[in-house]
């Protein structure tokens, strides 16, 4: 089966006024896509439930790629509002603290997964946190990213991989967005996320947005700007409570997207703090639809 691809190229962003949300329309094709020709997980006994006990069954896709160029627009939803604060709170909290204690988060989107101290387990930031040896010295992940893109910029092994097998049993929760590669195309940083199952109402532009800002990061402090984000998903999924509202969603005016503003003064990964972003004129639409969240 040919996976799904959904490319701005593909897609006709002219509106009233000018470029539409890349981000909508990517969002729309793909969730219409699942609707249409997805696959019902009704025959099976399985693992998520709902609050009340009820199983989530989902609808899904297999092999979904959305491609978001980022010199282009920044891809936030408008259809409906991205927490973009709580968004990059969590990246950092990931990417920059290497955190796995939910104290060191600035939101309660983890307490679910989290012990009496706070611990997710070896999971997540942990796992980027951990060093390994390299003929250079000693790098954790993220700092063997920097070093490369510094120093071996057309390197074609520029990569982190938080699914750690050796670890996953005392993981509260398996890595879900697990896996980034980068890569240098003249002056530009493009990424590949790879994601091996996604809640596509609840977690979708919420992830790229996020990883979206971890490329703009990761250009800036290398000398680069940021190109590409290719997000390729195993496992697009949307739970059968959710479909209703990803129905209405599909039906709802897109906006202009916002600009993304970043305190261009920062040269070092380890500076940067939620306050550092910003986005300029972002307009969405009202929606006070409750999302449930199946666990």
């Amino acid at each position: 089966m040919a996976a799904c691809t959904y490319d701005i190229t593909a897609i006709n962003t002219e509106g009233v006024g000018g470029i539409m949300s890349t981000a909508d329309k990517i969002f729309k094709e793909m969730c219409k896509d699942i609707l249409t020709n997805g696959v019902w997980d009704t025959g099976y006994d399985v693992r998520p439930r709902w609050e009340d006990g009820t199983p989530a069954h989902t609808i899904k896709k297999f092999g979904v790629i959305n491609r978001y160029d980022l010199q282009e627009s920044f891809p936030i939803l408008t259809l409906r509002k991205t927490n973009f604060k709580a968004a990059v709170d969590e990246l950092l909290w990931i990417w920059q603290k290497k955190s796995n204690n939910v104290k060191d988060l600035n939101s309660h989107i983890w307490d679910a997964w989290a012990d009496e101290t706070g611990s997710i387990g070896k999971a997540y930031g942990y796992q980027l946190g951990i060093k390994h040896k390299y003929k250079e010295g000693e790098f954790d992940q993220v700092d063997r990213v920097l070093y490369d893109l510094k120093h071996n910029p057309t390197s074609r092994r520029i990569l982190t991989n938080i699914y750690n097998f050796q670890d996953l049993h005392e993981m509260h929760l398996y890595p879900c967005a697990y896996g980034m590669t980068f890569n240098v195309s003249g002056n530009k940083l493009n990424a590949i996320l790879n994601q091996r199952s996604q809640d596509v109402l609840a977690a979708n532009n919420w992830n790229v947005v996020q990883y979206s800002i971890l490329v703009h990061m990761m250009a800036q402090v290398s000398g680069l700007v940021a190109g590409e984000l290719v997000h390729v998903i195993a496992d697009a999924h949307i739970y059968d409570r959710h479909v209703p509202i990803i129905e209405e969603l599909i039906e709802m005016e897109e906006h202009d997207p916002p600009i993304l503003e970043i305190d261009e003064t920062i040269d070092d990964f380890y500076k940067f703090t939620v306050d550092s972003f910003n986005i300029i004129n972002y307009k969405y639409n009202p929606f006070k639809v409750k999302v449930p969240i199946a666990v």
